[in-house]
C-alpha cells in the first residue's frame, strides 16, 4: 500500500468494488439485500498495528452483536494502514477468529476475510480465481450467523455460489487485453 490513504478515499473505493465486483458480478448474491436496505455498517480503522486492529474489531464486533439487525446487518472493517503484507493480515485471521470466542460470539458473528492480494491455499498470486476474495483494502467482513444461515437456506443451491464465482473470475481473466509492450 502507497502512504497513507484518506478515510474517504477507502470508503469510496470500497463501496465502488462492493457495488461494482460483489453485488454487480454476483458474487455474493445475498450482497445486493442488505446493500439496497442499507444495513451494511461501513467503518475505516485507524489502527496502524494488529493490536489497535484488534481493539477496533472488539468494539464492531460487540457493536454489531448490540444493534438492531434490521438496522445493521453486516459491518465491513477496513483498514488500509495495517496488514497491507497479505501473509501477516491472513495470520491477523486467527487472532480474529480467537477474539470471537474469546467474546463468547463464536456461532453469532463469523468474519471473512478480503485483501488486495489475497491468494486461496493452493493458488499462484496471479491466479485469477483469487479475484473473488480480493478487495481494494484489507478489510474484515463480520456478519451475524443468524443472517448467514437465513440466506443460505432462501438460495436455491449454495454449492454452486464458488463454482460460479471461479468461473466468472476465469472468463473475465480472458476478457483482460494482453499486457502493453
Amino acid at each position: 500500500m502507497e502512504g497513507p490513504v484518506s478515510k474517504e478515499d477507502a470508503l469510496a473505493a470500497t463501496r465502488g468494488w462492493l457495488e461494482r465486483d460483489v453485488i454487480g458480478l454476483n458474487l455474493c448474491p445475498f450482497a445486493a439485500a442488505v446493500h439496497d436496505a442499507g444495513q451494511i455498517r461501513y467503518v475505516v480503522s485507524d489502527a496502524e498495528s494488529p493490536v489497535a486492529l484488534r481493539d477496533h474489531l472488539i468494539e464492531e464486533i460487540l457493536f454489531l452483536n448490540a444493534a438492531d439487525a434490521t438496522q445493521i446487518d453486516t459491518t465491513l472493517l477496513i483498514h488500509p494502514r495495517v496488514l497491507g503484507d497479505f501473509l501477516e493480515f491472513n495470520d491477523f485471521l486467527d487472532v480474529a477468529e480467537d477474539t470471537l470466542r474469546q467474546l463468547g460470539l463464536d456461532g453469532v458473528i463469523q468474519i471473512a476475510s478480503f485483501h488486495p492480494d489475497y491468494q486461496f491455499a493452493e493458488t499462484t498470486p496471479e491466479d485469477v480465481t483469487n479475484r473473488t476474495n480480493r478487495s481494494p483494502y484489507p478489510t474484515l467482513h463480520l456478519l451475524r450467523e443468524s443472517s448467514v444461515e437465513r440466506a443460505v437456506a432462501e438460495h436455491p443451491d449454495v454449492s454452486e455460489i464458488s463454482r460460479r464465482n471461479i468461473e466468472t473470475m476465469r472468463r473475465l481473466g480472458r476478457l483482460q487485453p494482453p499486457p502493453a509492450g
